[in-house]
């Protein structure tokens, strides 16, 4: 299954309301230091191509870039990689990971599954899923059934999270997913979520 393009996928997840950190695509640094100079340091630059899923595989993402030298840097490394359609530069955020994806069943449509994001999803396999549609009540006992779930109500000592975000996000996912049928994957992982709210810090939707 063909990726979708950076500037496709950014334009359902900004119609559904789904929120993204600030992002944008550059084949020129010059083009992409303007862009950090209005979004601020620090910043994280990705590799995005349209056969590669994996960006860490190949030593695509360069986390915590703190000035234009780093920048720089990251960008000429980055850019001479074969096979990518530019770099993805994207205001950097703190918090905890989460996944949320959807994967279109032959028999049953599409399936959305939550669950603890990055290295969490493959080492522990702790998620949830439900068939679309997924109403609000639903999202809720989706979150709350996972074993992690005690982590993203915030552990002692640590601010609570937003997760009354998180519900309303995925019934946005589950009204994609049926309106949009030639979407046959998607993948937010991670987002990440702090006191303040969730956001998408990296998307890849497959048709």
């Amino acid at each position: 299954m063909p990726l979708l393009n950076f500037q496709q996928t950014k334009k359902l997840l900004l119609k559904y309301k789904i929120p993204i950190y600030q992002t944008e695509i550059f084949n020129s640094e010059k083009k992409a230091e303007k862009f950090v100079k209005k979004i601020g340091y620090p910043v994280v630059l990705k590799i995005f191509s349209l056969t590669i899923l994996h960006k860490t595989d190949m030593g695509g993402v360069k986390m915590n870039i703190k000035n234009n030298k780093e920048l720089k840097k990251a960008f000429f490394d980055l850019i001479k990689i074969k096979r990518i359609e530019g770099i993805l530069v994207q205001k950097m955020g703190a918090g905890k990971e989460i996944v949320l994806g959807m994967k279109r069943d032959f028999q049953f449509g599409p399936v959305l599954m939550f669950g603890l994001g990055g290295i969490f999803v493959e080492a522990l396999k702790d998620v949830s899923f439900r068939i679309c549609p997924v109403s609000k009540k639903e999202a809720i006992k989706m979150i709350k059934e996972i074993k992690g779930y005690s982590i993203l109500k915030g552990q002692r000592g640590e601010k609570p999270l937003a997760i009354e975000k998180l519900a309303p996000l995925i019934t946005k996912l589950s009204n994609l997913s049926l309106k949009e049928k030639n979407v046959k994957e998607i993948d937010l992982n991670p987002l990440i979520i702090n006191e303040k709210g969730v956001w998408a810090a990296d998307f890849k939707f497959l048709v």
